[in-house]
């Protein structure tokens, strides 16, 4: 077979210019560059945003899930959602996404058990705690799947 009519692989992509289409890709390693210069301040960041969602967790029991206490431990999730792939975490986005999936909307917060909010916030701090990072690890994704199932099963 001639040479030049031997397919060829293209080259691997950058997942973030993958992500962010045509920019320019100085700019993005300079980002990336950026990202990773921080990464030494993304455990300290991390517990501060567990912080917030245990404080926002305790306003739940101080004041109620009805109204402003329960959309704050939602936005506290939600802000976790968004984060834990940024820190590195990226169970903790899709644990966030299954207890976001619990507390979506005043009526879902007000029929939301409260244990399981619990568990959720109990398996952030575990993945934090135990360096679980992703959901290659076992015990991680089997938690994750239980959440999801549990969340699941509350809404059918």
């Amino acid at each position: 077979m001639n040479q030049d009519m031997r397919a060829q692989a293209p080259p691997q992509a950058n997942p973030l210019q993958a992500r962010a289409g045509g920019i320019d890709p100085g700019v993005l390693a300079r980002a990336e560059a950026a990202l990773k210069s921080l990464a030494g301040q993304f455990s300290q960041w991390l517990n501060d945003e567990i912080a917030k969602l245990e404080s926002a967790r305790a306003e739940v029991d101080a004041k109620g899930i009805a109204a402003a206490a329960g959309e704050k431990l939602y936005f506290r999730a939600h802000d976790l959602k968004g984060l834990g792939s940024t820190y590195e975490y990226p169970i903790i986005t899709r644990i966030s996404a299954s207890l976001c999936k619990l507390l979506d909307g005043e009526e879902k917060r007000l029929k939301a058990p409260l244990y399981l909010v619990d568990a959720h916030i109990n398996a952030i701090k575990a993945a934090v705690r135990d360096n679980i990072r992703d959901d290659s690890n076992p015990i991680g994704n089997a938690l994750a799947e239980a959440l999801e199932t549990q969340v699941r099963d509350h809404f059918a």
